[in-house]
């Protein structure tokens, strides 16, 4: 696959805030984050989750098996990670002040960036959401179907629905989100909800997750875990 470079590991969810910010759990729950360096490319990391969600300017934050919410603090003190209170199957951070989880009832949470209280329920129903780091928000429901976040410009309706078939996705910012469909396939935004009937592009290969971050850069994992770098817009 010309658009993508292989990566040496072996992953079971994957997020991306920028190039230089990488991280992703195992089939075990193990997490692990990138070295930016690909002769040795991943640092494991204190804990056990089952999803993550990095950020460009390098918050990160994620969710165990039982559905315990935590926030990394190993960059600022002695333990890892933080817990807390709360309970979601997905998560995502765009920023410090960008999170937002769904929870196993596909209830919909946005991060206050107050400990003490710390999420508000947003109106609607999502299985999976990415968050970027300009405030972009994105979702896909049980039944595949894409919503944009709109609540910040009009109150009284807070997704706008987009047009395609998603069962991942991945935002990075505005202009850079990502999603693979149920069968695997993988798209691009055009950044045109009505260029033609399709707003997405395909991209060659096959993906179970996905990641996108501020700067452009996208990473995926296929069923077999295998981690690839998206390498499309670079000369080849």
């Amino acid at each position: 696959m010309a658009d993508w470079v292989k990566v040496a590991g072996s992953l079971s969810a994957i997020s991306a805030g920028s190039r230089t910010t990488v991280w992703g759990v195992n089939s075990g729950h193990s997490i692990y984050r990138y070295t930016n360096y690909d002769g040795s490319p991943w640092i494991n990391i204190p804990g056990a989750l089952s999803d993550i969600g990095a950020a460009s300017d390098g918050t990160v934050w994620g969710v165990n098996a039982g559905n315990q919410i935590y926030r990394y603090t190993g960059d600022q003190g002695t333990t890892n990670w933080a817990g807390i209170d709360g309970s979601l199957v997905r998560i995502d951070a765009g920023s410090r002040t960008n999170v937002w989880g769904v929870d196993s009832a596909s209830g919909i949470y946005r991060y206050t960036n107050h400990d003490a209280k710390p999420w508000i329920k947003i109106p609607g129903a999502l299985s999976d959401i990415g968050a970027g780091a300009d405030g972009t928000v994105w979702g896909v429901n049980g039944g595949n179907q894409i919503f944009r976040y709109t609540g910040d410009q009009d109150s009284a309706n807070a997704w706008k629905s987009v047009n395609g078939s998603l069962k991942r996705i991945a935002v990075g910012s505005r202009t850079n989100v990502w999603g693979v469909d149920p069968g695997g396939s993988i798209y691009r935004y055009t950044n045109n909800d009505a260029s033609g009937t399709n707003p997405w592009v395909n991209i060659p290969g096959n993906a179970t997750d996905i990641a996108a971050g501020a700067d452009g850069t996208a990473w995926h994992i296929n069923s077999a875990g295998d981690i690839y770098r998206y390498t499309g817009d670079q000369p080849s």
